[in-house]
């Protein structure tokens, strides 16, 4: 199987994976950067991610615009990931959600921190980014990539952000990086919530996530992923090293 072939399969895969994790429903979307053309990234027409195959996903170049999009509609937020693709060149996977426990953390100024170990990938704490910061009153999607670049500079080197009254944005040196940070997060935010009604609370450190994140490998990822990829009905690929970011 070719590099582009990998990256297709894998990529219906982690839609498929997040919807049934629960991190996706119809909206959301997961992209991979083109593993022979880095200034491509591949994300899927615009389709919920339970129903997406391969035949669905399109190439695109970082401002957006499709390589052959062979007349099907894009997804509007496509800016996200052409603009971290742009700013970020250790990236190679953005999944961007509305998980439904990380939506109150945008919007109360409670900060979302590390309480397991299993979450210490998401980061330190995860910042809010607020597009009427700089874009006023709009419907909060991230339409063009003005918007897109003003979210990839805040998100900066960190793994995630969450985005005010919408969702979050996660970025991965993988597709499965990707995947295995976006399910923890939601992870992260629910097991906070049920931690916050008991009590104070010990949240990781600085030292410790920088610690378990440098653990997080390849087997670490494959363990994962398998075990999602058959609770959501697919085969996992083997992992030869042939994928973007593997």
């Amino acid at each position: 199987m070719g590099k582009v072939d990998f990256i297709l399969e894998e990529l219906v895969t982690a839609n498929r994976i997040l919807a049934n994790e629960g991190i996706v429903d119809s909206f959301g979307h997961v992209s991979a950067r083109h593993p022979e053309q880095s200034d491509n990234y591949l994300l899927s027409r615009a389709r919920a991610p339970e129903r997406i195959e391969s035949d669905d996903i399109v190439a695109y170049r970082l401002d957006g615009s499709a390589v052959d999009d062979r007349g099907r509609a894009p997804y509007l937020e496509r800016f996200i990931h052409g603009a971290i693709y742009e700013a970020r060149p250790d990236v190679h996977a953005v999944v961007h959600n509305h998980s439904p426990s990380v939506i109150p953390f945008g919007v109360t100024g409670k900060k979302l921190k590390p309480l397991l170990h299993m979450c210490a990938s998401c980061g330190h704490e995860v910042p809010v980014w607020d597009s009427q910061d700089k874009f006023g009153d709009t419907t909060l999607l991230v339409s063009d990539m003005a918007m897109g670049r003003d979210l990839a500079r805040y998100l900066g080197s960190r793994p995630t952000t969450l985005m005010r009254g919408h969702g979050a944005t996660v970025v991965g040196r993988s597709v499965r990086h990707a995947v295995f940070v976006s399910v923890y997060l939601e992870v992260s935010a629910k097991l906070q919530m049920q931690a916050m009604a008991l009590g104070e609370i010990k949240f990781l450190t600085p030292g410790e996530v920088d610690q378990i994140t440098a653990r997080v490998n390849d087997y670490t990822l494959n363990r994962a992923w398998e075990n999602w990829a058959r609770r959501a009905g697919r085969q996992m690929q083997e992992d030869s090293g042939k994928g973007a970011g593997a």
